[in-house]
C-alpha cells in the first residue's frame, strides 16, 4: 500500500528495521522480529512495542523508504502486509523509476518527483470505496492493512472503524485494537511474544452493555453463548459503544429479522455501511423516536438555538431538529418546550435584522397565524437556504390550497383550515357508504354509532376548537361528534368535563391550537387528568401527527377502501373472524353500521401494507379509535401507530412488543428491587403485560377508563405505557409479594385492573374486553381512580427519557432475537433427537455449524438468495436451509467419508440425493440424518446410502466424475473368481456364487420397496469411490486387496445375469465359461492391464442383456471379506471432527471466496 510521504531517521530507524534490498534512491526494510526463527528477545520487545505504542512508523511488518544520498532523513512511501505485496512496489519502483531518476541532476528534483508520484497514486487509490468514505481516509488505509493480514477475511468484510483499547481476561488487560467491521467484532493484541485474536460474529452476541467493574468505573461488555468479554480504556467510549450497538442491531436484525426490518437506503449494502452512517442512523431513529415521526424521514440538521416561548415570555435554550418534511425544537430541560413544525404547515421562513439582542434570528410562519422565532443560530445562511429548497420541495409535492374566505370571528381548526358553523343543526357528513350510493338514508352518525370519511375540502369541521363548546342533552342543538358516546345526563360528572373543556380552551389560547402547538409539561399535566370525550379524537390526531397524513393525503383512503373491497383472501377471513369481537359490549359494534365501518379500515389498512396485513389486537384498537374520530382519522391514527408508535408490534412474531416487555422487566429490577426479588422469574408477567403493550390497556381496564391510557400514549408514547405498568404494579406489590404462584398473582393483577374506574367519564361505565370477574362478585374491592393511578405514574416513575428508552430497546432486541434463535434450535433438536443416534450435545455443535454456514453466505454474499432464504414466518424445520455449494462445505468438514479429491462430488450426489423436492435446499434434519447413518448406521445402512449415492438421482449423467474412461463398453471378466490362500491351494466359489444368487432372489421378495438394480456405469463409479474412502486408513492395502476381490466377483455376478437374461435362463456355457482358468495373484483387480480387454471383448461379445447388480449382490460380496466389514462396523468419532469444523469453517469459506475472487483480479489485470 502506497503512504503519503513522512519524513523519518534511519539512524533511529535502524534500531527497529533490518535493510532487505536498497538501490541508490530506495530502501526496503523489514521489522525486526518479524520472520525470525525462534522467540528473540528482540523480536518479543519489538512486538510489544507496537501493540502498546502502535507507532505510526510501524505501519506493516514491511516498508520501502525513499532515501536522497548523503542525507540522513528519509521518507517512508509504501508499506506491506506480507513479503509479497511490498516486492510488488518494489518492482513497480524498479520497471517505472529506477531509470526514470538518472535523468535529474538534483536530488531535491528526485525528491520532490518521487514524492509526487506516490501522492498521485495515493489519491487515485483513496477515491476507492473503501477509503473514500472515510473521515480520516489515511489512517483508515492503515487499519485496514492490518485488519486484512490479521484476520484474513475475504474482501466484501467491511471494516467500519477501529478503536484502540484493552481487552480483560480475568483481571489482566491485553492492549490492543478491536476492529468492528459488518459481520464481526475482532480484537488483536501482541504483548511479549503472545498474539492474541478473538472474533466474534454479531449474530452470536446475547448481550451488549455498558458496565464497571472493581478496577474500571466503565466498561463496555460483550457475552456470547459461552463467554463474556470486557472492553475498556477507549478514547471516546460513548462513541464505540454507539457504534457497536448499531452495528449489531443492524446486523442481527438484517440477518434474523427480516421479516418485519427495513433497512434504511443508506444501509441497504452492507459493504458500503460506513460508521458516518451508523452514526446518522443512530441519531435518526432518536430523532423520529422523540417526536413520533414517519419512519421515512431523514434528520438533515441539528443546531443549537433558543425559541421564544410566549407563555414564559422569554427565550428558551435548546436544539431545533430540521428533517425532510419538519422541523422540529426540543428544550435542554427534558420536558420543558417541545415543537413539532410540520413543513406543509409552515408559510415562511425569513430572516431578520441581526442584533445583540437577537443575535442571528429567523421567523417561521406557519398557516394558523402564528410565528416561531429561532436565534442564536450558527451558519444561519446555509440553515434557511436549505430550508427554504425543502420547504418548496414540500410544497410542489403536496399543494396547500388555503381558505381566503376567513371571515371574523372564524376559528381555525384542527387541521389549520377554517372551521365554519355548520347552517343545518341536525345535518352532517355522509358515511362512506352513503357518498357512494350503498346505503342511502343513513344520516345519523351519534345513532348508529358510525364514523363518517372526512372526504374533500367541502366538509367542514363540526368540532370547533374556536369555542369549544360541549353538547348538552337539553340543548336545542346538537353537535355531530363523531362516534359520540351516548347522550349525556346533566350531572356533577358533566360539570367536570365542562371544567376540562375550559381548561383545555385557555390552554390552546395560549400555547396554540394546531399541530404547531407548544407542547409543555402543563398540557400534560391536562392529558394526565384526561382528555374531554369532545375533544379526544381531534387531539389524538394532533398529538400524533395523524393530521399531517390525512391533509397530505387526500382521497387516499376512499381508494384502498374501493381497491380492497370484495377481496377474499386470508387476512380478510382473519378480519372478519374477529370483527364482531371487538368491542362487542359497547352499542356502537352491535349493529352492522359500526362493524361495516371497522371491516373497511381494517382491510384499507391490510391492502395498504401487507407486509403487516392484519394482526390480532389491531381490531380493539380501531374500534376505539372509530369511537371518538371519523373513519378516515381512524385509519391515519392506525397508521401512526403501527407503522411509528408501537414498531414490530403488529407481525407474527410481535417482536417490538416482546422487546418492549423485556425493557419493562428491566425497568421493574431498577424501580421496584423488592417485587422483582420475589418474584424471581419476570418473565411470569409475561402472560398479563404483553396484552398491556399490544391493546394500550384496552382490553384488560374498562373502556371509560382505558381511554385515558390511550390519552397519555398518544402525547408521551411507550413511555406512557412503561410508567403506567410499573405503577399498577407498584400499588399490588404487597399482594403480590404475598403470592404463592403465578395464577394467584394474575388474578391479583386482573382483578385490580377490572375495578379502575373514571370518576370523570359522562357516559356510562362500560367494562373490559376481558374482564375476569363480574359486576356481581359478592366480594367487594376497592375501586381505584384511574386518574390517581395515572398521576402516580407520572410523578414516580417519570423520569424515563427518550434516549434511555430507546437504548434499552436496542439493548433488549437483541436478547429478544437472540431468545428466539434459541427458541428455534431447541425446537428443531427436539424434533432430530428421537430419531437419530448422535449425542443431544454434538447436534447442538452441527445445528451451531449448519446455522453458521448459512449466515457465512449472507455475511460476503448480501445480495445473493441467502439473506432472502431464511423465513422466520416458516416453520422451526424450515428457517435454516442451505444450498448444494454450502452442503458440500459441510460435508467436507463433518462427514468420515472423506475421499481425497473424489469427496466434492461424493457430497454433490448425496446433495442430490437428500433433496426430495428438488428446491436445490436442505433443511438441517435431512443433513443429520445422512451423517446419523454414516457414523452410527449398521453396515447393511452405509452400504444401501452409498449404493443409493451412485444409481439415479445421485448419479446423472453430467456428473462432473462420470466421464472416466470406465465409462466405456467395458471390463468383461469371463473368468471364475479364484483366490490364493497362504498355503497355495485354491478354493472355487462357483457353488457358493450360485446359492447366493438364489437366496438373494428369495430376498427380494422380503424387501419392501426394491431399489433399482446398478448399471455397469454406475457399478464403476461405486467402486471408485470405495477406493477413495480407503486412501490413507492404516488397513488400507489389506483394504484395497479386499475390493478387489469383492469388485471382480461382482462383475461375474453382474456378466452371469447379463448372460442369463439374454438366454432367459443360465445355461450351460455360462458354466463352463466360469470353469475358465484362474489369473494371477498381479492380476486379480478390477482395474488390471487394459491391454487385454480388446481381446477378452473379442473372445467373448457383448450379450445382449444389460449388465447389472442389485444392492443384494453387493451386500453379500461385501460380508466375504472380514476387512471390509471392519471398515463399515468400526465406531467413528464425530467429536473430534466438530472440533476441527468449528476451527476450519471460516478458513474453508475464505480459501473459496479468495479463488472465486481470482478470475476477476485476472480479468481486471487484462
Amino acid at each position: 500500500m502506497w503512504l503519503k510521504p513522512e519524513e523519518v531517521l534511519l539512524k533511529n530507524a535502524l534500531k527497529l528495521w533490518v535493510t532487505q534490498k536498497s538501490s541508490c534512491y530506495f530502501v526496503l526494510q523489514r521489522r525486526r522480529g518479524h520472520g525470525e526463527g525462534g522467540a528473540r528477545l528482540s523480536g518479543r520487545l519489538v512486538g510489544a512495542l507496537d501493540a502498546v505504542l502502535d507507532s505510526q512508523a510501524r505501519v506493516a511488518p514491511f516498508r520501502i523508504l525513499l532515501q536522497v544520498p548523503g542525507s540522513q532523513v528519509y521518507a517512508s512511501i509504501a508499506c506491506g502486509a506480507t513479503l509479497e505485496e511490498i516486492t510488488r512496489h518494489w518492482d513497480w519502483l524498479e520497471q517505472n523509476l529506477f531509470h526514470t531518476l538518472s535523468v535529474f541532476d538534483n536530488k531535491d528534483d528526485i525528491a520532490s518527483f518521487v514524492k509526487g508520484k506516490v501522492k498521485a497514486l495515493i489519491a487515485e487509490e483513496t477515491s476507492s470505496r473503501l477509503a473514500e468514505l472515510e473521515e480520516e481516509p489515511e489512517k483508515f488505509r492503515e487499519a485496514l492493512v492490518k485488519f486484512t493480514a490479521r484476520f484474513n477475511f475475504p474482501e466484501a468484510e467491511k471494516l467500519v472503524t477501529y478503536y484502540s483499547c484493552c481487552c480483560w481476561k480475568g483481571r489482566v488487560p491485553r492492549q490492543g485494537w478491536l476492529y468492528l467491521s459488518i459481520n464481526h467484532l475482532c480484537f488483536y493484541s501482541f504483548f511479549l511474544g503472545k498474539e492474541l485474536k478473538l472474533v466474534i460474529p454479531w449474530v452470536d452476541v446475547l448481550r451488549l452493555e455498558r458496565t464497571s467493574n472493581v478496577f474500571l468505573t466503565d466498561t463496555i461488555r460483550i457475552t456470547t453463548q459461552n463467554k463474556e468479554r470486557d472492553f475498556s480504556m477507549f478514547l471516546n467510549l460513548d462513541e464505540a459503544f454507539t457504534i457497536m450497538e448499531q452495528l449489531a442491531d443492524v446486523t442481527l436484525r438484517r440477518l434474523l429479522d427480516n421479516e418485519a426490518f427495513d433497512l434504511d437506503p443508506d444501509l441497504q449494502e452492507p459493504s458500503q455501511i460506513t460508521k458516518r452512517d451508523l452514526e446518522a442512523r443512530a441519531q435518526n431513529e432518536f430523532f423520529r423516536a422523540s417526536f413520533r415521526l414517519p419512519r421515512r424521514e431523514k434528520l438533515r440538521e441539528v443546531v443549537d438555538c433558543s425559541l421564544w416561548t410566549p407563555f414564559s415570555r422569554c427565550h428558551t435554550a435548546g436544539r431545533m431538529f430540521a428533517s425532510d418534511s419538519y422541523v422540529c425544537f426540543a428544550s435542554r430541560e427534558d420536558g420543558r418546550c417541545t415543537v413539532v413544525l410540520p413543513l406543509r404547515e409552515v408559510v415562511s421562513i425569513e430572516k431578520m435584522e441581526d442584533t445583540s439582542l437577537l443575535p442571528n434570528p429567523i421567523i417561521v410562519s406557519i398557516r394558523s397565524k402564528m410565528a416561531f422565532q429561532f436565534i442564536e443560530l450558527r451558519d444561519r445562511e446555509s440553515l434557511v437556504a436549505s430550508l427554504l429548497a425543502r420547504l418548496r420541495q414540500v410544497h410542489s409535492s403536496q399543494p396547500v390550497h388555503y381558505d381566503t374566505c376567513v371571515r371574523d370571528g372564524d376559528e381555525v381548526g384542527a387541521f389549520g383550515v377554517v372551521a365554519v358553523p355548520t347552517s343545518s343543526p341536525t345535518a352532517g357528513p355522509l358515511t362512506y357508504l352513503e357518498k357512494r350510493g350503498h346505503a342511502p338514508g343513513t344520516t345519523g352518525l351519534c345513532q348508529h354509532g358510525i364514523a363518517p370519511v372526512h372526504e374533500g375540502p367541502d366538509v367542514c369541521c363540526h368540532n370547533r376548537f374556536g369555542d369549544l363548546e360541549i353538547m348538552s342533552s337539553h340543548g336545542s342543538e346538537e353537535k355531530n361528534l363523531p362516534l359520540c358516546p351516548e347522550s349525556l345526563t346533566p350531572d356533577s360528572r358533566l360539570s367536570r368535563e365542562q371544567i376540562k373543556i375550559s381548561l383545555w380552551n385557555d390552554h390552546f389560547v395560549e400555547y396554540g391550537r394546531t399541530v404547531c402547538m407548544f407542547r409543555t409539561d402543563k398540557i400534560r399535566k391536562l392529558v394526565a387528568m384526561g382528555i374531554p370525550e369532545s375533544l379526544r379524537g381531534r387531539l389524538w390526531l394532533l398529538f400524533s401527527d395523524a393530521v399531517t397524513d390525512l391533509a397530505s393525503h387526500p382521497g387516499y383512503y376512499g381508494q384502498l377502501v374501493e381497491e380492497s373491497l370484495g377481496r377474499h383472501c386470508l387476512v380478510t377471513e382473519e378480519i372478519e373472524r374477529d370483527l364482531h369481537r371487538s368491542l362487542p359490549e359497547h352499542p356502537a359494534f352491535q349493529s352492522e353500521t359500526g362493524i361495516a365501518a371497522l371491516r373497511r379500515v381494517l382491510t384499507a389498512y391490510a391492502h395498504r401494507n401487507p407486509h403487516i396485513g392484519y394482526c390480532q389486537s389491531m381490531n380493539i384498537l380501531t374500534s376505539v379509535l372509530l369511537l371518538y374520530a371519523k373513519e378516515e382519522e381512524a385509519f391515519w391514527l392506525l397508521v401512526a401507530v403501527c407503522e411509528r408508535m408501537l414498531p414490530d408490534y403488529f407481525n407474527r412474531r410481535v417482536i417490538g412488543a416482546q422487546v418492549d416487555q423485556s425493557v419493562f422487566e428491566e425497568l421493574i429490577r431498577e424501580h421496584l428491587p423488592e417485587l422483582a426479588g420475589h418474584l424471581n422469574d419476570l418473565s411470569a408477567l409475561a402472560s398479563v403485560s404483553l396484552s398491556w403493550f399490544l391493546t394500550l390497556f384496552l382490553s384488560i381496564m374498562p373502556l371509560e377508563s382505558a381511554v385515558n391510557v390511550v390519552d397519555c400514549f398518544f402525547y408521551d408514547g411507550i413511555k406512557a405505557i412503561f410508567q403506567l405498568g410499573l405503577a399498577v404494579l407498584e400499588a399490588n406489590a404487597e399482594a403480590l409479594c404475598s403470592s404463592k404462584d403465578d395464577g394467584q398473582a394474575l388474578m391479583i393483577l386482573s382483578r385490580f385492573l377490572d375495578h379502575i374506574k373514571n370518576e370523570d367519564s359522562p357516559g356510562p361505565s362500560i367494562g373490559s374486553h376481558h374482564a375476569f370477574f363480574d359486576d356481581d362478585d359478592p366480594e367487594p374491592y376497592p375501586v381505584t381512580d384511574i386518574a390517581d393511578l395515572i398521576r402516580d405514574a407520572y410523578e414516580k416513575f417519570g423520569d424515563q427519557s427518550v434516549e434511555q428508552i430507546e437504548h434499552l430497546r436496542c439493548k433488549h432486541r437483541i436478547r429478544v432475537l437472540q431468545g428466539h434463535e434459541h427458541s428455534t434450535k431447541q425446537n428443531v433438536l427436539r424434533v432430530v433427537i428421537p430419531e437419530v443416534s448422535i449425542p443431544p450435545e454434538d447436534l447442538e455443535e452441527l445445528y451451531d455449524l449448519f446455522k453458521r454456514e448459512h449466515l457465512m453466505s449472507c455475511y460476503w454474499e448480501p445480495r445473493g438468495p441467502a439473506v432472502l432464504r431464511h423465513d422466520p414466518s416458516r416453520p422451526y424445520a424450515e428457517q435454516y436451509r442451505i444450498d448444494a455449494r454450502q452442503f458440500v462445505h459441510l460435508f467436507q468438514l463433518v462427514s468420515p467419508w472423506t475421499c481425497g479429491a473424489h469427496t466434492e462430488i461424493l457430497a454433490e450426489r448425496t446433495f442430490r440425493l437428500l433433496d426430495d423436492n428438488m428446491d436445490q435446499l436442505l433443511e438441517f434434519k435431512a443433513f443429520v440424518g445422512c451423517l446419523d447413518t454414516m457414523y452410527n448406521g449398521e453396515m447393511n445402512e452405509k452400504i444401501k446410502l452409498l449404493y443409493r449415492l451412485h444409481i439415479p438421482p445421485a448419479l446423472t449423467e453430467s456428473d462432473r466424475d462420470s466421464q472416466s474412461p470406465l465409462k466405456n463398453p467395458l471390463l468383461s471378466t469371463s473368468r471364475p473368481l479364484v483366490l490364493g490362500k497362504s498355503n497355495g491351494d485354491t478354493v472355487d466359489y462357483q457353488k457358493q456364487l450360485k446359492q447366493m444368487i438364489r437366496d438373494l432372489a428369495k430376498e427380494k421378495d422380503k424387501t419392501e420397496k426394491e431399489l433399482p438394480k446398478m448399471s455397469q456405469r454406475e457399478f464403476i463409479q461405486f467402486c471408485k469411490t470405495l477406493y477413495s474412502m480407503f486412501h490413507e486408513d492404516p488397513e488400507e492395502n489389506e483394504l484395497y486387496q479386499a475390493i478387489a476381490t469383492v469388485t471382480t466377483l461382482l462383475l461375474q455376478i453382474g456378466e452371469v445375469g447379463q448372460r442369463s437374461s439374454s438366454s432367459g435362463s443360465c445355461s450351460q456355457e455360462c458354466t463352463e465359461e466360469l470353469q475358465a482358468s484362474a489369473p494371477s495373484p498381479e492380476q486379480d483387480s478390477v482395474f488390471a492391464d487394459t491391454g487385454h480387454t480388446a481381446q477378452d471383448s473379442q473372445d467373448f461379445p457383448e450379450a445382449e442383456g444389460d449388465w447389472t447388480v442389485s444392492l443384494e449382490h453387493i451386500l453379500a460380496s461385501l460380508l466375504t471379506e472380514q476387512s471390509l466389514v471392519n471398515f463399515f462396523e468400526k465406531p467413528l468419532d464425530i467429536k473430534s471432527k466438530l472440533e476441527n469444523a468449528k476451527i476450519n469453517q471460516y478458513t474453508l469459506k475464505t480459501l473459496e471466496m479468495s479463488h472465486q475472487s481470482q478470475p476477476e483480479l485476472k480479468l481486471n489485470g487484462l
